[in-house]
Formats: C-alpha cells, structure tokens, sequence
C-alpha cells in the first residue's frame, strides 16, 4: 500500500507499505527520522513517542497505514534551525541528557504536556512521562527541565 503523510510539516509518500510494518519503522528506515527508538516494540517503554495527529503515540503499537494523510511530529521537528526548542535546552542544562535513548520520546511527551498546561506540578509532570522510561536517571534532572522549560514560556 501506499502511505502518504506529513512529518514535522514536510508532505512524505511511501510505497508498498506493508500490513504489519509500523508507523516506527516507517519513520526511521523509510523516512530518515531516526530520533525515535525502537526498544521493547510492546508500548510499554517510550522510546518511540511521537506526535500523531497533535496527540502522542508510541509508534511501534500504530501501524504504518493508520498514518495516512496524518500530520506526524519527531522531536527532529521541535528545533527550528540551529535554535534549539526550549525543552531541548533546558534538558541539556539540567544535564537531563544521558545516554539519549529514551531523550526523544520524553521531549515529545513533555512537549505535548506543555502544550495543555503551561506551569505544571510535579505530579502533572511525572504523571504525563510515567509511559517514558529511562535507565539512566532518577528521573529528577528530567522534571527540573521540564519545569525550567515551563518558566520560560
């Protein structure tokens, strides 16, 4: 089948997309959108969270043909040029950055958090990342960049 959809606001066709390919796969090896990771490939982990259609999925559970005519955002999306989005800053002055495995779909999911509420709790924000896990951290750095981020909207 062909798939026809938008990424980060760029039009993107696809061809003979197979029934049980993924919205993830489609993504990284079709479309050169690698930021999003593909671990447990159960929804379980988030490493794989993008924006479908203005509301976060994990994009190993979607297939690649519900994505027709979506509007689909990769945290490749969230910088404007050179000028890094404000979450992406504040992660990396928080020192929320790690290993970076799991940094793209917490970007996505705290982007989409502060897209509904601009100066959430803590509870609203770990609340809003508990899909996105992260072995490398206790998880604080990333809420003080969540919260710095929200200050400076």
């Amino acid at each position: 089948m062909r798939v026809n959809l938008s990424v980060n606001g760029r039009s993107h066709a696809a061809d003979n997309v197979g029934e049980t390919e993924s919205l993830l796969f489609l993504l990284r090896e079709r479309l050169g959108y690698p930021a999003a990771k593909g671990a447990c490939e159960q929804g379980e982990c988030g490493s794989c969270t993008v924006q479908l259609n203005g509301r976060p999925v994990c994009s190993c559970l979607v297939a690649a043909g519900q994505a027709e005519g979506a509007e689909v955002g990769t945290v490749e999306g969230m910088a404007r040029g050179d000028a890094l989005h404000p979450l992406q800053k504040a992660f990396l002055d928080a020192g929320a950055v790690q290993c970076g495995f799991c940094t793209p779909g917490l970007l996505v999911a705290a982007d989409d958090l502060l897209t509904r509420v601009a100066d959430p709790s803590e509870a609203q924000i770990r609340e809003a990342l508990a899909g996105n896990l992260c072995r490398c951290t206790g998880y604080e750095k990333i809420i003080e960049a969540v919260q710095a981020a929200a200050r400076k909207s």
